[in-house]
């Protein structure tokens, strides 16, 4: 759990050396270059991403059931053709499924009126037949209508909502109150049989795009190799030459681990460099660092933020805090199980990138901790285990209570801030630095003591004694203004009035982890209902009653499940998000991006 220390480095070339030297920073792959001048249009231009259209061909033959087996010889590879070939496929598909959902449409819409195929006007003297279809309550007022008509009919068709009616007549009728059915030319036996034509191409279709998938190799090479050379065209436009164009400037940030690399690569080259540590006015990326078992934690982190460079790595607080609060907001064993289940059928496909493997170790240790709450939570699909049974006694937390629910709540909400300010006030200079956060910690476990006292004075007193300790810290001591004169202590004394302000936020901030309470008592209420509406179904049908409350059953924890789910990811994610880092990091950084080669190989 740490932000790699980093070296600004400056490497000095010949011009003439320029694009071996940069091919060759590209290949070490540890540098997050540093624009020396403002990029003109033309390399904005010249630094776009590879053919859109290529990189569209490559999403849609690497989705396919079966990949065929890779081929890596490129002397049979033609990039452009293979490209042509998959968007074509792709465009083929687009417009066979078109067709077939027209189809399918259609024989629904023409189902109620049967098997019928439409005569030649000549044989019906010119006659036409018009299909309507009508509801229910509009049928006597219809059949008013086509008396006055005096036109011949027919009810070929009842289903529960409507009657379908077919009529007679040499021209539409008028005045009719319901607009007529357009049931085309085309029979349905003749729809039928083109439906059948479609699924045999739309077949074809997809074998081609599975043939095609043997590229996907080939083809995401060669899209590397073309970010690869723009990358490198963007490095020669941001690099700079000086004395004359008689020596070129690469600037970059540079992991302090990699300078013995960059020593060896620039001795290689016959090149020379200027390593130094970052100055206060210097803004250096973050690169953050955690153990592969703890690496899900850090992609959590920067899908919200990248912290700052001179900040902390929040990656290790976060994937053990989110796990617990997942768990706490789903709050049964049972369903901690059926996502485990899930979880062990998706495990090989989420191995095969590192962000899937990342994952899969978060919500293994997610499942974990959530089964281990349910336990103690007593639920296993909203049913308590049997009294005096091993898992009845293994239960030590009521769901129903809502007092020490929510005790539990906001003690967790209390511990992640007290834990936020602590890290902060370890990692702050002087007493300013330090006491403002010390001050924080002493007010929220002050307010918590007095509201766990339930009327014991001595925790009651101490939580008195904590937060006015605390607030005096924070009004005396938050500010670094030097104390040399009266203006200068009333300038303080605003400071930490001003510093004051933030109790509001405190408070606000410990309240909003009750969610965990609520989102837990509403998942456990909803797997209640369910299963007593099941058993009430049950009871209720003598026959279909148990097929039916097994179904009600299914769908019901489904929902829960994908609810709970949904709710445990947003607002887990939120109260690290929101809360906690509002309390623990004070700026937001870039991220670092090396510069390095994106090409493949087997």
């Amino acid at each position: 759990m740490s932000i790699i220390p980093l070296n600004k480095v400056t490497i000095f070339g010949i011009p003439a050396d320029k694009k071996a030297v940069l091919e060759g920073l590209q290949r070490l792959g540890c540098l997050h270059l540093i624009p020396l001048k403002t990029l003109a249009k033309t390399a904005e231009f010249a630094t776009a991403e590879p053919a859109k259209a290529a990189r569209q061909a490559l999403r849609y033959i690497m989705d396919v059931r079966r990949q065929r087996h890779q081929v890596t010889d490129e002397s049979e590879f033609d990039f452009d053709q293979v490209v042509a070939q998959a968007l074509a496929n792709k465009q083929k598909r687009r417009e066979t499924e078109d067709k077939k959902f027209f189809l399918v449409d259609r024989l629904d819409e023409l189902e109620p009126w049967g098997n019928f195929t439409l005569p030649n006007l000549e044989e019906l003297g010119g006659y036409r037949l018009w299909f309507y279809r009508v509801p229910h309550p509009k049928v006597a007022t219809y059949r008013e209508a086509l008396k006055k008509l005096a036109l011949p009919w027919q009810i070929v068709y009842e289903s529960e909502r409507n009657a379908y009616f077919v009529l007679i007549a040499k021209e539409e009728p008028q005045n009719l109150p319901i607009k007529r059915t357009h049931a085309g030319a085309i029979s349905p036996q003749e729809l039928k049989r083109s439906l059948q034509q479609v699924e045999i191409e739309l077949d074809e279709v997809t074998a081609e795009q599975e043939s095609l998938s043997r590229w996907t190799f080939l083809v995401s090479k060669y899209l590397s190799r073309a970010e690869d050379a723009a990358a490198l065209q963007q490095a020669s436009y941001m690099t700079k030459e000086e004395g004359e164009g008689r020596i070129f400037l690469v600037q970059g940030w540079l992991p302090k681990r990699d300078l013995k690399r960059l020593a060896a690569f620039t001795e290689q080259q016959g090149l020379a460099f200027l390593a130094e540590p970052p100055r206060p006015e210097d803004n250096p990326p973050t690169l953050m660092e955690n153990p592969i078992t703890l690496a899900g934690g850090q992609d959590l982190v920067r899908f919200y933020e990248t912290p700052g460079y001179r900040d902390w790595d929040p990656s290790i607080v976060v994937f053990f805090s989110f796990a617990i609060f997942f768990a706490m907001i789903i709050c049964d064993a049972g369903y901690a199980l059926v996502l485990a289940v899930i979880m062990a059928y998706c495990w090989q496909p989420l191995g095969k990138s590192p962000g899937g493997r990342n994952f899969r170790i978060l919500a293994v240790v997610g499942l974990v901790f959530t089964l281990i709450y349910g336990i103690l939570a007593g639920s296993y699909f909203g049913i308590e285990p049997p009294p005096n049974s091993l898992l009845a006694h293994l239960k030590l937390l009521n769901v129903d209570d809502y007092d020490e629910m929510m005790k539990l709540s906001i003690g967790v909400g209390c511990l992640h801030i007290i834990l936020a300010n602590g890290i902060v006030a370890y990692r702050g200079v002087g007493i300013a630095g330090k006491a403002k956060p010390l001050g924080w910690i002493a007010v929220t476990l002050g307010g918590l003591l007095m509201y766990l006292s339930s009327g014991a004075v001595v925790l009651f007193d101490l939580g008195v004694g904590l937060g006015i300790g605390g607030l005096l810290a924070i009004l005396l001591l938050s500010s670094d203004r030097p104390l040399n004169s009266p203006q200068s202590l009333l300038l303080r004394l605003f400071d930490g009035v001003s510093s004051l302000i933030k109790i509001s936020q405190l408070f606000g901030d410990v309240m909003s982890y009750l969610r965990l309470f609520a989102l837990g008592l509403a998942s456990a209420s909803l797997a209640l209902t369910f299963n007593q509406l099941a058993a009430q179904v049950y009871h209720a049908i003598p026959r279909l009653g148990l097929p039916i409350a097994i179904l009600i059953l299914l769908l019901g924890h489904g929902i829960n499940v994908l609810l709970a789910i949904i709710s445990g990811f947003v607002h887990g994610l939120r109260l690290n998000f929101i809360e906690f880092f509002n309390w623990s990091l004070s700026e937001e950084g870039i991220p670092f991006q090396a510069f390095a080669k994106k090409e493949t190989n087997l």
